[in-house]
């Protein structure tokens, strides 16, 4: 089963922000959407935030059949989950709740229909616990609003088949998005962990005085997010290392040596291995010269895009 092209139903299970999101989406890659969820008024507010959002992803290119109309919507999990293929659960990130939600979309659903949760950081392998087939659940993080955000963290669980991870990579990639495999389960999953330590060093430093909330989001957004949104930080280490790449950066530029700590790993030379193997494939046959011309015309364009201008960069 190729789900990427074989899926053409997928339910949509809690409506709040982030699924909503998801069903717009969805929507505008031209698949089926059948939501639910058990909210007086949620109907009225999908449609309205589908509504919201379909301009937007008209900009970005719907596929051909691509129709808001396509959305069909029943407080009644088993009526919303008739005929559907792949489930992505939004409910609220509390894990009892999401426990028995998930056993309950478990139970709806035929044995080869997937359910993907969308949840940022609770383990799959507590959520999938009551579900008679555990082996077809699978985290499938987004990051908002997922109707523009391409990042989706796949997680598996300790029942979670090999397959379904397969599929469910497969079926993002088949709709636009850009998944990753998170090949352990930790809380908080991979990116939300990078973002926390980043965060808290921002308020640390807004703590001592360091710097003003203003500057340090300055720091980010005008220096290293800028581009860390052409290419991500290994890939920014190697070109900082010249012609040499990652390997001369810590040959010889970086102040790390063997024993260091990094995070809650330890600095050796077999890390440094795998790092350097892991950028040479990214730039895969790109060299160091290749890549920064292809990040300065990338970061051009990102200037205009949010209107820095020339005098703004001069000042």
């Amino acid at each position: 089963m190729t789900v990427a092209k074989d899926v053409k139903h997928v339910g949509v299970v809690g409506t709040g922000l982030i699924g909503a999101s998801w069903a717009a989406y969805f929507l505008s890659r031209g698949l089926e959407v059948s939501a639910s969820d058990p909210a007086p008024d949620a109907e009225s507010a999908l449609r309205r935030a589908v509504d919201a959002a379909w301009p937007v992803l008209e900009r970005l290119g719907t596929v051909r059949g691509a129709s808001a109309d396509r959305l069909r919507f029943s407080p009644h999990l088993d009526t919303a989950l008739e005929g559907v293929q792949f489930v992505q659960e939004s409910g609220p990130e509390l894990e009892p709740e999401k426990m028995e939600l998930f056993s309950k979309v478990d139970s709806a659903l035929p044995r080869e229909a997937t359910i993907a949760s969308s949840s940022s950081g609770l383990s799959i392998t507590k959520l999938q616990s009551h579900c008679r087939f555990p082996e077809r659940c699978v985290i499938g993080h987004p990051f908002n609003p997922p109707h523009l955000i391409p990042l989706v963290e796949v997680v598996g669980g300790a029942r979670t088949a090999a397959e379904t991870v397969d599929r469910t990579m497969a079926f993002y990639r088949g709709v636009g998005k850009r998944p990753i495999r998170v090949n352990k389960e930790l809380r908080g999953h991979v990116v939300n962990r990078m973002q926390a330590a980043l965060w808290h060093e921002a308020a640390s430093l807004v703590a001592e005085g360091v710097v003003s909330v203003t500057d340090v989001d300055a720091a980010i957004a005008l220096g290293p997010g800028l581009r860390w949104a052409v290419m991500g930080p290994l890939l920014t280490l190697h070109l900082g290392g010249g012609p040499g790449g990652l390997r001369y950066w810590f040959d010889n530029v970086s102040k790390l040596r063997p024993g260091d700590a990094v995070g809650r790993a330890v600095m050796s030379p077999e890390l440094i291995d795998i790092l350097v193997k892991g950028v040479e494939e990214e730039a895969a046959g790109r060299s160091v010269p290749e890549l920064m011309h292809e990040r300065d015309e990338k970061l051009l364009g990102l200037f205009q895009a949010i209107g820095l201008s020339k005098d703004c960069l001069r000042a």
